[in-house]
């Protein structure tokens, strides 16, 4: 009897001719494609937030009937969380105690907003003391709570624009 010819001492068979190489072996992915912005990564934190302008957000405000504010809340939170990986408030937290208990929001937003410069090693422009620019900054006549949003909103629209943001 004759023993069946073993596989691996047979020659290796060439390619049929006539088709296309393989193509090459999986390698890195491209950083980014035209158009499209690679994610910035600094000192374990990611992810770039949105710039978004301070007068428009004040008119949002005032024609939603403070509604935008939530929306505001839960969306600059969400990317400083985001940018921090996971560590801070949240969207869904922010919207919540916006929601319920919307008196300290200027308070956690301003202390959060100058966290961000902290971690660079920056002094802080606006802390958890800003926050007094609206209540009980209301009561002077009302505008307390403007200045508290241009000096938040700038601060953390100047830190965006410093990691590459436009807008």
């Amino acid at each position: 009897m004759s023993e069946a010819p073993n596989p691996s001492e047979q020659p290796p068979v060439a390619p049929p001719t006539g088709f296309p190489p393989a193509p090459p072996a999986y390698g890195q992915p491209p950083t980014a494609y035209a158009g499209e912005y690679a994610p910035v990564q600094m000192g374990g934190y990611s992810g770039v937030g949105q710039i978004r302008g301070t007068g428009m957000s004040i008119f949002l405000f005032i024609i939603t009937l403070g509604i935008y504010g939530w929306f505001w809340y839960y969306n600059v939170h969400d990317e400083m969380k985001r940018h921090k990986n996971g560590d801070g408030l949240g969207g869904g937290l922010a919207l919540v105690l916006a929601i319920f208990a919307g008196i300290v929001m200027p308070y956690i937003t301003s202390d959060e907003v100058g966290k961000l410069y902290e971690m660079r090693g920056q002094p802080k422009p606006v802390s958890a003391m800003t926050g007094l620019w609206s209540f009980p900054g209301i009561f002077l006549l009302g505008i307390g709570p403007i200045v508290w949003f241009v000096k938040t909103n700038g601060a953390l629209n100047d830190y965006w624009r410093s990691l590459g943001a436009t807008g």
